[in-house]
């Protein structure tokens, strides 16, 4: 069931989309869809709860959709529906909040945002996260094969295309450049959509691009090199997303909260055990050249979410000044 949320709390969440949330992730459907598993359309008949879930057409929301494909969410009970958002990682958040969605997808630091805003939104299970290897990341920095930038440490005082300011992307570049040596305030970041990033680096309108998957492949295709794995660099283990929940639903209806947690664990641990169908999936949900889904990096799809890496992103945000101060991490985790 939803809950009412307050008028104060649907504000705080419209002031943080307002400062974390940004452009397009990846080629996408319609920014509106509904989605069901075959498997539970024979069950249309209100055996089946439904359930509203704020998700972004990329990559790392492919584990909840194959959940859905295979039935999963149906054997408990359960039937998904997922709007999708083109925005960044802070997009779901007001949706959650205001009671539109009762879970929702977001990058780690967006969460964290969240939280130190007093917005109680509990992870409930990871989304993806970093494959922990440099040069074979689902994110990287690229920059223009013939351009003189030759470490992290040089991008101090260059232009650097991100989707959005204060989230997981410039974060993670101002952790790596600094790690090498650089400045990372000397950075200049530019707010560009990532279908648009790389069309701005080839026009010489920045200097370097972060981006994600299938961009990364497709930046790659198009002769630019690889500068650093900013999300290997910042943490191996990095969680990068996470699906959330409000407090006010756990209390309402724990029942609800722990069979979609159960079933997005099962989900998660499918699409990490299966790459193939992950590649597979990816077309139903995004426009995505065939040959592009096969050749781009998948992110790890871990089923349970360690209090250590969450511990991690708590220091790392407030470092960053995503957070002014530390969050706790008790009220992450339900």
């Amino acid at each position: 069931m939803r809950t009412t949320r307050t008028a104060a709390g649907a504000a705080a969440a419209l002031l943080l989309l307002a400062a974390c949330s940004g452009g397009n992730q990846a080629p996408a459907a319609p920014a509106s869809t509904t989605e069901a598993a075959s498997a539970t359309a024979a069950a249309a008949d209100g055996e089946l709860e439904t359930v509203t879930v704020g998700v972004m057409p990329i990559v790392d929301t492919a584990g909840i959709r194959l959940g859905i494909e295979e039935g999963i969410f149906a054997e408990h009970g359960l039937q998904l529906e997922l709007t999708e958002s083109g925005q960044g990682g802070a997009a779901t958040i007001p949706g959650v909040v205001s009671g539109q969605f009762q879970f929702g997808f977001s990058n780690t630091p967006a969460l964290l945002a969240a939280h130190s805003q007093g917005l109680e939104l509990p992870i409930v299970a990871p989304a993806a996260s970093s494959t922990g290897v440099a040069g074979e990341d689902t994110a990287a920095i690229v920059v223009p094969a013939d351009s003189d930038i030759d470490a992290a440490a040089v991008l101090a005082g260059r232009t650097v295309a991100v989707n959005t300011l204060r989230s997981i992307g410039d974060s993670t570049v101002r952790e790596t450049v600094e790690k090498d040596g650089g400045d990372p305030d000397a950075v200049q970041f530019v707010e560009i959509a990532f279908p648009d990033m790389l069309g701005a680096l080839a026009k010489g309108q920045v200097d370097a691009a972060w981006v994600v998957e299938p961009f990364a492949t497709i930046a790659q295709q198009q002769g630019n090199r690889v500068l650093a794995s900013n999300y290997v660099e910042t943490d191996p283990d990095l969680l990068i997303a996470a699906y959330f929940t409000s407090a006010e639903l756990i209390e309402s209806d724990p029942e609800l909260v722990e069979r979609f947690t159960a079933a997005l664990t099962e989900a998660q641990a499918f699409a990490e055990a299966n790459p193939d169908r992950v590649r597979a999936v990816l077309g139903t949900y995004m426009t995505l050249e065939p040959a592009i889904a096969e050749s781009l990096v998948l992110p790890r799809f871990k089923d349970t979410t360690a209090r250590d890496d969450v511990e991690f992103l708590a220091e790392f945000a407030h470092r960053q000044g995503i957070t002014d101060t530390k969050v706790d991490v008790g009220s992450l985790l339900p």
